[in-house]
């Protein structure tokens, strides 16, 4: 990832409700979640929530995938991965192991 698609994800994020978003959609994993769903678990009304999922696409860490009259949104793992990366490329002189929390190894063999 660089610089210029960097800067629209992190923009997307440095909102409450469109943070609360994407980490749901994250904790779901590969099913995704209905916009409905999604509403109702996080309590943000679907004309708010509809503001919030198209800010997450434009910014590409998300996907929508319409299915019928309804659209299941799922978090784009490999844009949060390029983004967590551009985060932590230059971490601690290149020795990136100094960087990751201390119990970053147990979660990552479960992880996306």
């Amino acid at each position: 990832m660089d610089t210029d698609a960097a800067v629209p994800a992190l923009a997307a994020l440095a909102q409450p409700h469109r943070l609360a978003v994407f980490r749901r959609l994250v904790e779901l994993g590969p099913d995704g979640a209905f916009a409905g769903d999604l509403a109702a678990h996080l309590a943000i009304p679907a004309n708010t929530l509809s503001f919030h999922l198209k800010t997450l696409q434009h910014a590409g860490l998300i996907r929508p995938e319409p299915m019928g009259r309804h659209i299941r949104y799922r978090a784009d793992f490999e844009a949060m991965r390029g983004l967590v990366g551009f985060l932590t490329e230059n971490c601690c002189g290149g020795d990136d192991t100094l960087c990751l929390p201390a119990d970053a190894p147990a979660k990552a063999a479960g992880c996306c």
